[in-house]
């Protein structure tokens, strides 16, 4: 059985001179890849900078909605498998404050503003990813023991849309009756809030494939949730002489593994919280989301 990864989403189209590869960067240097290739660029625009010569098969590329695909105006975010649209502005972050935490879907901010939700396992680095993004270290409190997200928190970014966290699952030290309600009111905003753009199911690169984060990937294809897999951790590297994989490989082999759940690639971006690599790219892709979700 095959499930579509952006089912809220209106289909790309593509252009009869594309042909079946494109440029892509796989192994991304250590920082944000985004740099201003223009003099002059424009205020909260994000401009980016073409990849280094890659091939990356069309079928396991990204391509957003209405995005007329060709050599000459296809883009790829480095570390990433996702084209830029036209839609990629305004992606810069000018203020970010917390607004509240929820107990459950009905009682989260009802202002119809678009929202994008961060989740994952326990100690994938929720939290830290989210100051990243908004280049804020305290804005959501981290903390050396898993888990300690247990509501449904909101930070209203730039006035105009929210960024999600979510309780982490998988933490098996916590008290059982209580992850039961952690597991029911998350999938309750993810299946039932209408506000909700995408969903960024963070991933932990740094060690092979857990199947609990392959279950929870094939749960939001099997109810049609939009989502973005964030490879966490990629800086980190282990000794190949002792069993140990490269991020880059985790990542394909994650992939892999979910290929088959899917009937067209979802995207999906490599990220650090010691480097901030992926942010921008980040930043970008919530973008290009957001303004075709607010113009459809």
């Amino acid at each position: 059985m095959s499930f579509l990864h952006l089912p809220r989403l209106s289909s790309p189209s593509f252009s009869r001179q594309a042909s079946r590869t494109f440029t892509a960067l796989l192994h991304p240097p250590p920082k944000s890849t985004l740099t201003d290739t223009n003099t002059n660029p424009q205020p909260n625009q994000l401009s980016i900078q073409t990849p280094k010569p890659q091939t990356l098969p069309l079928e396991k590329l990204f391509v957003p909605p209405n995005t007329h695909l060709t050599h000459e105006n296809a883009r790829i975010l480095k570390g990433s498998n996702i084209l830029l649209s036209n839609y990629a502005t305004d992606a810069k972050i000018i203020q970010a404050d917390f607004v509240k935490s929820s107990p459950g879907t009905g009682d989260c901010p009802s202002d119809g503003l678009p929202e994008f939700a961060l989740v994952g396992r326990s100690n994938v680095g929720k939290s830290s990813l989210l100051n990243s993004i908004v280049r804020r270290k305290n804005l959501a409190l981290t903390s050396k023991k898993p888990g300690k997200t247990q509501l449904i928190n909101h930070f209203r970014v730039n006035d105009s849309w929210y960024l999600v966290d979510l309780p982490g699952y998988g933490y098996a030290s916590a008290p059982h009756e209580l992850r039961m309600d952690w597991a029911k009111f998350t999938k309750d905003f993810l299946l039932n809030r209408s506000t909700l753009v995408s969903v960024f199911l963070l991933i932990d690169a740094s060690i092979p494939a857990k199947k609990i984060d392959l279950e929870y990937a094939r749960w939001l294809g099997e109810n049609q949730i939009p989502m973005t897999l964030i490879f966490t951790k990629c800086d980190k590297r282990k000794k190949t002489k002792n069993g140990g994989k490269r991020p880059e490989d985790n990542v394909n082999d994650f992939q892999e593994l979910i290929r088959s759940s899917f009937e067209t690639v979802p995207p999906w971006i490599m990220t650090s919280n010691v480097t901030h690599q992926g942010r921008d790219e980040i930043l970008l892709h919530m973008a290009q989301l957001r303004n075709y979700w607010l113009k459809h």
